[in-house]
């Protein structure tokens, strides 16, 4: 395993190298400026600190200025941890809700078989605050947000760096922890682009192995989006939770800010500027929680006859994209007809209708195809008078209703789309040929 770790370990160099080059060209924000002095090993961690204060212009303030608070010692490390009993509600629903979840909605939900025979009691619940939002090497993760059942309990526990020189035991203590804890599984949201890589490559950097590698990762933004992508106009986990889960949850501190409040704070030891950051991540994480819940709840009642006055036809779409995301295709395809005959904005229920009827073509049903079609061809969609044209020329050798559709086609598409446009005239002309060449044929068998 250390071998693994000093090949991984070569590799992250090389691209902190590389990142370092790259970071010249972008603006000198204060963390940017914090990765570029963090580079610097022979410094410690007080002088790079100090060189920090330098350079953004900390000590250019007037010497008869009073400062409000003077810099107070802070702890290295800090751990917290909030156990919340089980039928504590958060926004609609009940923490306790999360351990009725099976295995098989979190494997449409993860898009991973191996939690089919998992569920979150023994699931960990990821999200950290760092000292950039670009990732790589150069950032940290000074706040390691975690959720899991425990105890009949939903506990949300937080490690927090308070001095950067303490990585590397914060990363010892938490990695004794996942042992400890024996989580089976991760839930995070964008995890998997953001969160598990960086927290793996502070492992890494650390010389240990990272538990959670080879853990299931329900990572919930790619079911977010399938599942209220086309009902909600943000699938941010903030605005997701206020509008599905209906948690009263104010936008505490823009993420954004974080990062420069953190700084702050290690030149300052003001505390009070990392209280909002500690709200939010725990605030992020019930809300992670509630929107698994939700999720949850929206998958069953599309799988039966719903029984929330809540569920409409556009979360049968989103239940339906998730099948479809799976590989059920026909369960995702009786949704969507199941969808059809509810309200939908047109532009919806236009896509709905054309992605069916492709599914009933490839199934040669070719009957609920052309009803489709030619619903369609009354929106002057233009692929559905192609789609006839093809199946009366080749599928039924009706060349006059092939001609008729094309035509109509032609017509619509006329400074629409120069691409349907062309493909009719040479339609047309092709059907014309076959037609004058049947009557010549005609012609010639007549006594």
């Amino acid at each position: 395993m250390g071998t693994n770790i000093d090949d991984k370990l070569k590799r992250l160099k090389k691209e902190r190298a590389l990142r370092s080059r790259v970071s010249k060209t972008r603006p000198g924000a204060i963390e940017d400026t914090w990765e570029k002095i963090n580079r610097a090993e022979a410094l410690s961690v007080k002088e790079k600190l100090q060189k920090l204060i330098d350079l953004t212009g900390a000590q250019k303030e007037k010497k008869s200025a009073k400062a409000a608070f003077e810099p107070v010692p802070r702890e290295p490390l800090l751990f917290y941890e909030n156990p919340y009993p089980l039928q504590t509600k958060y926004g609609k629903n009940i923490l306790a809700e999360g351990l009725k979840i099976k295995g098989d909605v979190l494997y449409f939900l993860g898009r991973d078989s191996a939690f089919e025979a998992l569920d979150l009691s023994t699931a960990l619940f990821v999200d950290l605050e760092t000292t950039g939002l670009s990732g790589g090497t150069g950032t940290v993760p000074f706040l390691v947000g975690m959720g899991y059942y425990r105890d009949n309990r939903f506990n949300v526990a937080q490690y927090f760096l308070g001095e950067l020189g303490e990585e590397e035991r914060m990363i010892k203590e938490i990695g004794r922890f996942f042992s400890e804890m024996n989580f089976q599984s991760v839930v995070t949201y964008n995890g998997k682009a953001f969160d598990m890589p960086l927290l793996e490559t502070r492992f890494i950097m650390s010389r240990r192995p990272f538990p959670l590698s080879d853990l299931p990762h329900l990572d919930l933004l790619f079911s977010a989006r399938s599942l209220w992508k086309h009902k909600h106009e943000s699938c941010r986990l903030f605005h997701l939770a206020q509008q599905i889960v209906e948690v009263e949850r104010a936008e505490d501190i823009p993420s954004a800010e974080i990062p420069s409040r953190y700084f702050e704070f290690l030149r300052t030891g003001n505390f009070s500027l990392m209280e909002p950051v500690l709200y939010h991540n725990q605030e992020d994480i019930l809300s992670l929680l509630g929107l698994v819940i939700a999720a949850a709840k929206l998958f069953l009642e599309g799988r039966e006859p719903p029984d929330s006055e809540d569920f409409d036809a556009m979360d049968l779409i989103g239940v339906g994209k998730v099948f479809e995301s799976a590989g059920h295709v026909e369960k995702s395809m009786e949704l969507f007809q199941r969808a059809l005959e509810g309200d939908l904005p047109q532009a919806l229920a236009l896509n709905i209708k054309r992605k069916l009827s492709y599914h009933f073509k490839k199934n040669e049903d070719w009957e609920r195809a052309i009803s489709l079609w030619q619903d369609l061809s009354r929106e002057d969609q233009l692929f559905c008078y192609k789609e006839l044209a093809m199946y009366f020329e080749h599928k039924t050798g009706k060349l006059e209703d092939a001609k008729r559709m094309a035509e109509e086609g032609l017509t619509i598409s006329m400074n629409v789309s120069l691409n349907f446009q062309r493909d009719f005239e040479h339609r047309l002309e092709r059907l014309n040929d076959k037609i004058r060449r049947l009557q010549a044929k005609a012609k010639k068998g007549r006594p």
